[in-house]
């Protein structure tokens, strides 16, 4: 039970600080991402806040075999480039920059916004295609 009150609070946290840094208002993704026009650079502070968040919590933790706890800790994810990396990378930003909604704060949104509400279900079909082409593709052992 303290677990999951944990896990609530910690989504109650990352939630809170979507809203607050405007990540749930698609016309303030939108304005970042329009570099040409009227680009407002306000959400560089909050992606760059996540970039030093994540390496502070990554160095902290590199050391550690188990978590706060107590969960054995995760492998470091691959640090390979490859083709899957770079398209999947292409179809975010395509679908952020289409929609003007960011995944995660789309989850929040979804009950109050239409456009929210498509793009977690188109999100949910891109998800559920990757598994499906990977499937497919992938040899027998």
């Amino acid at each position: 039970m303290i677990r999951l009150a944990l896990y609530l609070l910690c989504g109650a946290i990352f939630g809170a600080g979507l809203a607050l840094s405007g990540m749930v208002n698609p016309a303030k993704v939108t304005g970042f991402l329009d570099i040409g026009r009227a680009w407002d650079p306000s959400l560089a502070a909050t992606m760059g806040g996540a970039v030093v968040t994540t390496f502070l919590l990554y160095w902290a933790a590199r050391r550690r075999s188990r978590s706060l706890l107590g969960d054995e800790m995760p492998k470091p994810p691959s640090q390979r480039v490859d083709l899957a990396l770079i398209g999947g990378a292409i179809v975010f930003g395509l679908g952020w920059g289409l929609a003007g909604i960011c995944p995660a704060p789309a989850f929040a949104v979804a009950v109050l916004n239409p456009l929210a509400l498509w793009f977690v279900a188109g999100l949910a079909a891109g998800v559920m295609g990757y598994g499906l082409i990977g499937r497919l593709t992938s040899s027998p052992d």
